[in-house]
């Protein structure tokens, strides 16, 4: 993926890098179109073959990066686009036929920093710190034939400086092993010292010194691509297609896509816990339906009734049982009121009924 403002040589660069011209039919906008335009990914498909072996790459620009009036969150796209590629990744693994799954995640970032200013910008920074948990980034510092060599040393010190600053994790380059040669350190070193990689890029073919190299021809002289002593084309074309290419990948596949993949399953089990309890909640309701609302009562109070039906299943047993025990001893204490009631008013008739038999008997006798 290349990730950069308009007019920062991207395109150029990427037919440079792998000898193609992908950007054919591009239609240049003018000021106006580019106040809206928003952010558009594109992908490009080439064959390059280096050394016989014949590899596939897949190249996605990001057009309209950076352009607009107000740039909040122009990344984000670019951030989705990415999560895309995850995605779809994780559904292949997951999926019943894994033999042949197309791997389309993003491995490396090619992000151009502008050579004009002291430094990075606010949108580089805000750009490679929303990113870089996501993909390798790998800082380059666009057309270095319009900075001094001694301006490019400094540019790439600041740089470096405030990647270090601002906790941005670009692409670490592995480091070589004991046993490896003296040559090979050098090299490996030369490397990281590059960074940012300072590019130059042109597809226009000019004479120089009686060969004919790839370059642009300024009036003071010729500024040739391939040359290291004046930018580290070579160095970020070998890096990216030979030395560092399956290390790229590596680190995709164990960092990325594993950090990416492990949120994804924690994700998903919240979601089965979360759906477990609510089912459960159901099944110890002794319902498997919603509750409906009565009516006339408002939603407050009947959430508050879901709260108190709620604390009543999450009580622990024994307090469950204690509060049982309390009104099963409520009910017998209500019987024992009642009977000591039916007693007393079956006294009180049989007292009325003697009373009314006695004055039966006075009554006959004064008759008599």
């Amino acid at each position: 993926m290349v990730a950069g403002e308009s007019g920062l040589g991207k395109s150029t660069l990427v037919n440079s890098l792998f000898l193609t011209d992908l950007y054919k039919d591009r239609k240049l906008l003018n000021a106006e179109e580019r106040i809206t335009q928003t952010v558009e990914i594109t992908k490009h498909t080439v064959d390059i073959e280096e050394k016989g072996v014949k590899l596939k790459l897949t190249i996605v620009d990001t057009p309209g990066f950076g352009d607009a009036v107000n740039n909040t969150e122009c990344w984000k796209s670019v951030a989705d686009y990415i999560d895309q590629q995850f995605e779809q990744y994780f559904r292949d693994e997951s999926g019943l036929n894994r033999k042949n799954i197309q791997d389309n995640r993003v491995h490396c970032c090619l992000y151009f920093i502008s050579p004009f200013g002291h430094g990075l910008r606010p949108l580089d920074v805000e750009f490679m710190k929303a990113l870089h948990e996501k993909v390798n980034i790998v800082p380059v510092l666009a057309k270095a034939d319009t900075l001094t060599p001694l301006e490019v040393k400094k540019k790439k010190i600041k740089i470096r400086e405030e990647i270090e600053q601002y906790g941005i994790k670009i692409y670490q380059f592995p480091d070589c092993d004991s046993d490896e040669d003296e040559e090979f350190k050098q090299q490996d070193q030369e490397l990281k010292d590059s960074i940012p990689f300072a590019v130059i890029g042109s597809n226009t073919v000019v004479e120089a010194k009686g060969k004919r190299v790839r370059g642009r021809l300024y009036p003071w002289g010729i500024v040739e691509v391939e040359n290291p002593a004046h930018c580290d084309f070579v160095k970020l074309r070998n890096m990216l297609v030979r030395t560092h290419m399956q290390d790229l990948k590596d680190v995709t596949r164990e960092t990325h896509y594993e950090n990416y993949r492990a949120h994804c399953i924690q994700s998903m089990t919240r979601m089965v816990v979360k759906e477990r309890n609510r089912n459960k909640l159901t099944r110890e309701s002794g319902t498997d339906f919603p509750i409906p609302t009565a009516p006339g009562v408002s939603d407050s109070e009947t959430e508050k009734l879901i709260r108190e039906k709620d604390e009543e299943v999450r009580q622990p047993p024994h307090t469950q049982t204690q509060e049982q025990e309390c009104v099963t001893q409520e009910c017998v204490d209500q019987e024992c009121v009642m009977h000591d009631e039916c007693v007393q008013e079956s006294v009180q008739e049989e007292c009325v009924m003697q009373e009314e038999s006695v004055q039966e008997a006075e009554h006959c006798a004064e008759l008599c």
